[in-house]
């Protein structure tokens, strides 16, 4: 994972969307209580110069893990990755086995396991416009399960470093992607949750 930068000023950093896919034939489907593993997305630039965020949440959306706040955030948004990607996402550090909380109420689309992400889950949101990921899991919560309603604030799983995360480094990689009509959990325009998250 890449070097976490908290050097920029918060009024310099904006939403940013870029178009994310996983090919849905490139996924090998496998019960709910053992993880899937799909290819990483592909991350491509989309909508520039749109700095304005999404109507998610007025009041904002709840930091997914417990006890850390909006200080402890850092924008990893327009991090550099490998293969010269762009994270499309931020990482929350926390210590291994923090509950990790839904960001607000919905539905759990897809428990996965995935090369890159790890133990991962895809939450959409009631309309159905917005898919929440967590990534990097160590587990999930006892009994959770797909297409289960979720309130927010509700334990959905648990920091770890699982996939291409660094065991001396747990965290939760968090993404927010503005799903197509067709609704796939696999594609979709990655939206940065830096600034909706910060609006608590």
């Amino acid at each position: 994972m890449g070097a976490i930068d908290a050097s920029t000023p918060s009024s310099a950093r904006t939403v940013v969307p870029r178009t994310v896919t996983e090919r849905p034939a490139d996924v090998i489907t496998r019960p709910a209580t053992q993880p899937v593993s799909p290819p990483a997305p592909v991350a491509t630039q989309a909508g520039a110069g749109n700095d304005t965020p999404p109507p998610l949440d007025n009041a904002g959306l709840l930091i997914p893990v417990q006890g850390k706040s909006a200080s402890d955030l850092a924008d990893t948004f327009t991090d550099a990755r490998s293969q010269g990607r762009l994270h499309d996402a931020i990482d929350i550090m926390a210590t291994a086995g923090t509950p990790v909380l839904a960001v607000a109420d919905g539905q759990i689309e897809k428990l996965f396991y995935s090369e890159r992400g790890g133990i991962t889950i895809y939450q959409f949101e009631p309309s159905g416009k917005y898919a929440y990921y967590y990534a990097h899991l160590q587990r999930y919560a006892d009994g959770l399960a797909e297409k289960q309603a979720i309130k927010r604030g509700q334990v959905i799983g648990y920091v770890g470093s699982t996939g291409n995360a660094s065991a001396e480094a747990p965290h939760l990689h968090f993404a927010i992607f503005e799903l197509g009509p067709e609704r796939r959990w696999w594609e979709g325009t990655a939206i940065n949750p830096y600034p909706l998250l910060m609006r608590q």
